[in-house]
This record gives structure tokens, C-alpha cells and sequence, in this order.
């Protein structure tokens, strides 16, 4: 089987989940970062209902401590598709509630976006979220069924997951309850690249290397220096040649040094990578061994 063939199995039912999002809930959402999973989310959006609109809006929860470029990023394809984009700031759910920033040098506020998310999702009644979570990233994202239910608290329950034979797959749900829908849960970070070189997608340009000023972590991470790092004297700060894998919160998305300037650099960058891409490069997976399962659960996307 010729890797186009392959590519275009992962197209349609990638399309064909959407469209059952579209015929099974109410309300959906499409969340979007920025990022290059959600960004390929858009594209095959525009190939599941185009000339039509899409019948979801774009959500971006916004920590705050978000990479610039993939916010210049965000803004200009949301004008360009003309699709409605919601945004809301884990700021203000911190100010509102009176939550706790995290603390330490690399104060990431990935946990603390949960509770926006579930606000939003509360605020316009979103019975469907829409993600970019694929099986190959973490091993919690590998428990997840195409189709994932969360409860009226907006937790998730790795036991409780519905069978999806066929490629049939069960949308119906009790009041208060949502589900989270991964169309592109059966890719990996080379199926994402090697689409992305045959579609042509534009990406955010951190995506490539390019010169960055960075700081060294205790266990050689690159993190992008910033204001929102909590830095001392003793810290080494280089400037290097590096690219990102994975981009999430600045505070705890480290970088990678690279060569990569071409999108065919990256692919063969990957197919030699002996580490996962948030295995590498994200510092909120390293907290325990259970990191992500437990944010799951708790409502993490």
C-alpha cells in the first residue's frame, strides 16, 4: 500500500468522525491552539463541510503563556476561513475564582486551564469537544476511545469507555455529560507531517529551527526564555539553533536543537527520533508516571 493510499484512509475517517459530530450533537466545539494537530483539525474541517460553514465554532482556552507566533497564527487563519473563534483566559477563571498560580521556576498553568475549559464548555452548553489528542503522544491518550465520554463534573473514567467497532460510534449521552471526540487519535507525529507535506498546510513558524534564546533546565531541557519564567542568577541561558515538536504553555514546552528548516528535515528528523514528542519536550508529562491520566480525570482535555 502506497503511503498516499495510507494517508488518505486517515483523511476520511478523520472526516468521517467530524461529520458524525456534526449529525450526533447539538453543540459542538472545535478546540483550537494554534498548535499543528489542531491546525490540520481546521483543514480537514474545511474539507468535511466546505463551501458550507462549519457547524461549530473554534475555542481556544488561553493560558496566558502562549508561544506568540502561534497566536499570530490562530488570528490569521480564523480571518482568513471566516469561521467564529471563542476565546477565553485562564486569567480571568484565576482572578474569578481566586485560584493559585503554580509556583516555581517553570510555573506552567496546564492544570489550571481544566477549569476553563470546563467553564466554557458550561458557559455555551457543549455537549462535544473536538481535539487534536492522538494515541501515539502519552500512554493515558492511548486508554481514549475516538468517542470519550466525561461525566457532569467533566471527569474521565479510563474503565468506562465505550466500545467502537465497526467505526461506529455512540454519541448519546445524559444531561450534564460531554464527550470528547479525536478525530485523528489513529495518527502518529509522522502520519501529521507527512500530511501536512502533501496538503500543503501552512505552519506557525516555531515549528522550524530558527534562533532562540533559551534556558537550560537541570536536566538539559531548552525552554524559551520569557517573563513568565521565574529565572535566577545561577541559570544558564544560551542562544541556539532549535525547533518545537509539540507547542503548548511557554513554561513547560521545552525545545529541541535542530536543523530542520524544511518540512522533508522534520520528517527525517522524526523517523530517527527515539523519543516521543511530549516524551521530549513537555515538562508537565514529567511530573509522575500518572501525569497526564490524573489531569485527565479531572478534566483535562
Amino acid at each position: 500500500m502506497s503511503k498516499l493510499d495510507y494517508l488518505d484512509q486517515l483523511e476520511n475517517e478523520a472526516i468521517h468522525i467530524l461529520r458524525e459530530v456534526a449529525g450526533q450533537f447539538e453543540k459542538p466545539a472545535l478546540l483550537f491552539s494554534g498548535g499543528k494537530d489542531s491546525i490540520c483539525l481546521v483543514h480537514l474541517a474545511l474539507k468535511a463541510f466546505r463551501p458550507g460553514k462549519f457547524p461549530f465554532p473554534l475555542v481556544h482556552v488561553d493560558t496566558g503563556h502562549n508561544f506568540p507566533e502561534a497566536l499570530k497564527y490562530r488570528d490569521d487563519l480564523v480571518e482568513k476561513i471566516g469561521e467564529k473563534l471563542i476565546v477565553r483566559k485562564v486569567e480571568d477563571t484565576v482572578k474569578a475564582k481566586k485560584l493559585q498560580d503554580a509556583k516555581g521556576k517553570f510555573p506552567s498553568r496546564n492544570a489550571l486551564q481544566t477549569y476553563t475549559l470546563l467553564e466554557v464548555i458550561e458557559e455555551f452548553e457543549f455537549d462535544a469537544c473536538i481535539g487534536g489528542a492522538r494515541r501515539d503522544e502519552e500512554k493515558a491518550r492511548a486508554k481514549e476511545r475516538i468517542f470519550s465520554v466525561r461525566d457532569e463534573f467533566g471527569q474521565w473514567d479510563p474503565k468506562k469507555q465505550r466500545p467502537e467497532f465497526w467505526n461506529i460510534y455512540n454519541g448519546k449521552i445524559n444531561k450534564g455529560e460531554n464527550v470528547r471526540i479525536f478525530p485523528i487519535s489513529n495518527w502518529t507525529e509522522l502520519d501529521v507531517w507527512n500530511y501536512i507535506k502533501r496538503e500543503k498546510i501552512e505552519l506557525p513558524s516555531i515549528y522550524f529551527t530558527h534562533e532562540r534564546e533559551c534556558v537550560v533546565t537541570e536536566s538539559g531541557q531548552l525552554m524559551a526564555n520569557s517573563e513568565y519564567l521565574q529565572l535566577d542568577a545561577s541559570d544558564k541561558i544560551i542562544t541556539t539553533q532549535v525547533r518545537y515538536r509539540t507547542v503548548g504553555d511557554m513554561t513547560c514546552t521545552a525545545a529541541i536543537e535542530s536543523e530542520a528548516y524544511h518540512i522533508d528535515d522534520i520528517i527525517n528528523e522524526i523517523k530517527e527520533a527515539k523519543i516521543s514528542e511530549r516524551g521530549a519536550t513537555r515538562m508537565d508529562d514529567r511530573i509522575s508516571e500518572a501525569a497526564m491520566e490524573d489531569r485527565k480525570k479531572g478534566g483535562y482535555f
